[in-house]
C-alpha cells in the first residue's frame, strides 16, 4: 500500500463506481427482459430496478474489484479490477405462451451486455456534447478522436471518467459475450445447441467457470477484450463526433 499513490486510491475507487453503476444496468438488463417475457420473477426479488443496491453482489462488486485495483495500482498501473454483479433469477418456464424457452434464454441472456452498449452510447454521446459546447475540456486523446483543439481544463477529471465509465462497459460487454457458461455468451451458446449434441456441451460448459475466474484473478487477462473495446469506443466517438460535435 506504500507504493499506492493518491491518484491510485483514487482512479480504484473510480473504477468501483463505475463497476457497481454498470452492473446495475446489465443486471436491470435481464431482469427487465425476464419480466418482459412474462416470467415475474425478477419483479417479485425486486431486480427490476436500477437501484444498484440490489444488483450488488458483495464479493463480485466490491471486493473483488477492489483487491484487484490494489493489486494492480501495486504493480505500477493506475488500479482497475474486474467483477460482477449479483445473478437475477428467471424461470423459462414461466415465460408467456408463444416464446420457446430457448428463444428467451438468448434474449434474456444478451440483455445484460445490450445494457451495457446502451449505457456506453449514452456516456458518450453525454460527454460529445458536453466536450462540443464547451461544459468540460477534452483531454488529448478525445480532442483527437472529436477533431478538436485543446483547452484549458474546465472540470478536472470529467473527461477522463466518462471515457473509462465508456471504455469499461464495452470491455464489460465483450467479456460477458465470450461464449462460456456461467457467462452470458455461454448461456447463448447452450440455447443454440441442438439437443443431441447437448451431452458435449455440457462437458464443455464444465469447464466455463474457470475462465471467468482466471480473468478474475489474472488482470492481465482483461486486455483481451481491451482491443475490440477501444475499437469501438474510438469509432463511436468519431461517430457522435461528426453528427453532433458542434
Amino acid at each position: 500500500m506504500g507504493n499506492i499513490s493518491a491518484e491510485q486510491i483514487q482512479w480504484i475507487m473510480i473504477g468501483v463506481l463505475t463497476l457497481i453503476v454498470s452492473t446495475a444496468f446489465h443486471e436491470f438488463g435481464h431482469a427487465f427482459v425476464a419480466d418482459w417475457l412474462g416470467d415475474d420473477t425478477p419483479r417479485r426479488q425486486g431486480r427490476v430496478t436500477l437501484n444498484p443496491l440490489v444488483h450488488i453482489d458483495p464479493i463480485g462488486t466490491l471486493l473483488l474489484p477492489l483487491v484487484g485495483g490494489l493489486y494492480g495500482a501495486a504493480a505500477g498501473g493506475r488500479g482497475g479490477g474486474f467483477g460482477w454483479g449479483k445473478p437475477v433469477q428467471w424461470q423459462p418456464s414461466r415465460i408467456r405462451r408463444g416464446i420457446s424457452m430457448s428463444t428467451a434464454s438468448i434474449l434474456v441472456s444478451i440483455a445484460g451486455p445490450g445494457m451495457n452498449l446502451v449505457l456506453a452510447l449514452l456516456v458518450t454521446l453525454a460527454q460529445v456534447l458536453l466536450v462540443g459546447h464547451h461544459v468540460i475540456a477534452p483531454d488529448a486523446h478525445i480532442a483527437y478522436m472529436m477533431g478538436t483543439a485543446m483547452e484549458p481544463d474546465k472540470l478536472g477529471m470529467a473527461c477522463q471518467i466518462l471515457s473509462f465509465i465508456v471504455l469499461t462497459n464495452f470491455i464489460l460487454m465483450f467479456f460477458n459475450l465470450v461464449p462460456a457458461p456461467p457467462l452470458d455468451g455461454g448461456h447463448v451458446l447452450g440455447a443454440l445447441v441442438p439437443y443431441k449434441h447437448r451431452g458435449t456441451y455440457e462437458s464443455y460448459a464444465r469447464f466455463g467457470p474457470f475462465v471467468l475466474m482466471a480473468v478474475a484473478m489474472i488482470p492481465v487477462l482483461s486486455q483481451i477484450f481491451q482491443v475490440p473495446a477501444r475499437f469501438c469506443a474510438e469509432h463511436l466517438y468519431k461517430a457522435l463526433a461528426a453528427i453532433f460535435g458542434g
